[in-house]
C-alpha cells in the first residue's frame, strides 16, 4: 500500500476510533455505570431508567432507513457531524432531567444521534474513503470501538464520585461538541471514488438463487438479532450480575473492563486472519463460548475463579460474535467491492433495523428479570437464546455448503 494510502487509512481510523469510542461510551455504555445512580434521584425504578436504552434503540431503528438515504445524499462526514450535535443536545437535556418526561425526551434525541453516528454511518465513512480496502479498515476500527465500555466505565464511575451524575453528563456533552464535532467536520480525509464497474470482490459471493438469498438473509438477520439481543441486553446489567454473584463493586468493575479487553483480543485475531477468516465459523465459535459461559454460571457455585472464567469465555465469545455480525452479510451476501458507498449505507441500514429493535427491548427485559428473579433466570434465558442463535447459524452454514456443492456438481458435469 502506498504511503499516502497508509496515511489516509491511519487518519480515517484515528478520527473514527476516537469519535466512536466517545459515541458509544457516552450513550449506550454509559447506563451500565450510571443507570442505577440516576434512577433513585429521579424517582424511577431501575428498569425504567434502563428503558432509556429502549427508547434510544427504537428511535435509531425508526430513523435508520432515512439515515441510509442521507448517507448516500450528503456523505458520512455531514451525517456524523449531525450525530455529534444531536448527542450533545441529548446529553445536555439528560443532565437537566428532573423526572420521566425530560429523561425520556433526552433518550429520544440520543436515539436520533445513534442512527446518525453509531456503527453503520462510521463504516460507511470508511467505505467512502477506502473503497475495496474498507473491510480491513473496518476490522481495525472495530478493535478500538470495542474498548468503549472498558475505557468509559472507569472514567464515568470516577466522574460520578467526584462531581455527581449531572456534571458527568455535561462532560459527556462537551466531549461530543468539542472533540467529536470538529473531528467529523475537519479531521476525515476527503472521500474517494470507490465503485469501479466490473470490479472483483475480495471474497467470491456465495452462489445462491434469489429464493435462497432471501432465506440466507433471514437466517443472518435471525442469528445476529438474537445474539445482539443477548449481548446488548446483558451488557448494561453485567456489573450487577457480578455483584449479585458475590463480587465487590471494585472487582465487578475490573471484571467488566476485562470483558471489553477480551472482546478486543477476539477482534484482533479476526483482523490477523484477514481474508482467511470464516465469519460463519467465527459465529459458531463466538455463540458457543457465550452459551458455555452462561451454563457455567448456572451449574457452578459463585466464586472468584468462576467469575474470572465466565469473563474469559463471555468476553472472547462476544468479541468474536461482534466481528461475525459485521462480516456475515458482507462476505456471504454483499461483496464489498461490488457496492458503492451509497449502496453500502443503504444495505447497512436495512440490516441494522432488526438488530436495533432487539437492542431496544433487551436492556429493559434483562433488567426486569435480574431485579425481580435474580441472576439464575436471566442467565438461563441467555443460554436458551444463544442456543437458538447457534441453530440459525448452523442452518446458514448448511445452506451455503449445499449451494457450493451444487455449483461444483454443475461445473464437473459441464
Amino acid at each position: 500500500m502506498p504511503k499516502s494510502s497508509r496515511f489516509r487509512s491511519a487518519q480515517t481510523v484515528t478520527v473514527l476510533a476516537v469519535t466512536q469510542l466517545i459515541g458509544w461510551g457516552t450513550t449506550f455504555d454509559m447506563l451500565g455505570v450510571m443507570g442505577r445512580v440516576v434512577a433513585p434521584d429521579l424517582g424511577l425504578a431501575n428498569e425504567v431508567a434502563f428503558a432509556g436504552l429502549t427508547i434510544m434503540m427504537v428511535v435509531s431503528a425508526i430513523v435508520g432507513p432515512a439515515t441510509g438515504r442521507w448517507l448516500g445524499r450528503y456523505g458520512a462526514a455531514r451525517v456524523l457531524s449531525a450525530a455529534s450535535l444531536t448527542f450533545a443536545l441529548g446529553l445536555l437535556l439528560l443532565a437537566a432531567a428532573n423526572g420521566i418526561v425530560l429523561y425520556a425526551s433526552a433518550w429520544v434525541i440520543i436515539g436520533i444521534g445513534g442512527a446518525f453516528g453509531l456503527s453503520a454511518p462510521a463504516y460507511t465513512a470508511v467505505v467512502e474513503r477506502e473503497g475495496a480496502n474498507g473491510k480491513r479498515v473496518i476490522a481495525i476500527l472495530m478493535l478500538f470501538t470495542g474498548l468503549s465500555s472498558a475505557i468509559f466505565w472507569p472514567i464515568l464511575s470516577l466522574l460520578n464520585e467526584a462531581v455527581g451524575w449531572r456534571l458527568t453528563f455535561l462532560v459527556c456533552a462537551a466531549l461530543q461538541f468539542f472533540v467529536c464535532l470538529p473531528l467529523h467536520l475537519l479531521g476525515l480525509p476527503k472521500p474517494i471514488a470507490t465503485h469501479v464497474e466490473g470490479g472483483t470482490a475480495e471474497i467470491a459471493p456465495v452462489p445462491l438463487s434469489k429464493a435462497k438469498q432471501r432465506k440466507a438473509f433471514l437466517l443472518i438477520a435471525a442469528a445476529t438479532t438474537i445474539s445482539t439481543f443477548v449481548t446488548f441486553g446483558i451488557s448494561p446489567s453485567l456489573l450487577e450480575i457480578f455483584r449479585q454473584s458475590g463480587a465487590s463493586p471494585a472487582f465487578a468493575l475490573q471484571l467488566g473492563s476485562a470483558r471489553g479487553v477480551l472482546g478486543i483480543s477476539a477482534r484482533f485475531l479476526d483482523m490477523l486472519l484477514g481474508r482467511h477468516g470464516n465469519p460463519m465459523l467465527s459465529a459458531v465459535m463466538g455463540i458457543s463460548l457465550m452459551m458455555i459461559s452462561f451454563l457455567m454460571m448456572l451449574v457452578a457455585s459463585p466464586s472468584t475463579p468462576l467469575l474470572v472464567t465466565f469473563v474469559l469465555f463471555y468476553g472472547f465469545g462476544t468479541g468474536v460474535m461482534t466481528v461475525a455480525r459485521a462480516l456475515l452479510p458482507l462476505r456471504a451476501l454483499l461483496p464489498l467491492a461490488l457496492f458503492s458507498p451509497r449502496e453500502f449505507g443503504l444495505q447497512s441500514a436495512r440490516l441494522s433495523l432488526p438488530q436495533n429493535l432487539a437492542n431496544a427491548i433487551a436492556p429493559v427485559i434483562f433488567t426486569a428479570i435480574l431485579d425481580r428473579a435474580g441472576t439464575g433466570p436471566a442467565l438461563a434465558a441467555c443460554a436458551v437464546l444463544a442456543a437458538l442463535s447457534l441453530a440459525f447459524v448452523l442452518m446458514l452454514m448448511a445452506l451455503v455448503r449445499g449451494a457450493r456443492a451444487s455449483e461444483s456438481a454443475i461445473l464437473n458435469v459441464s
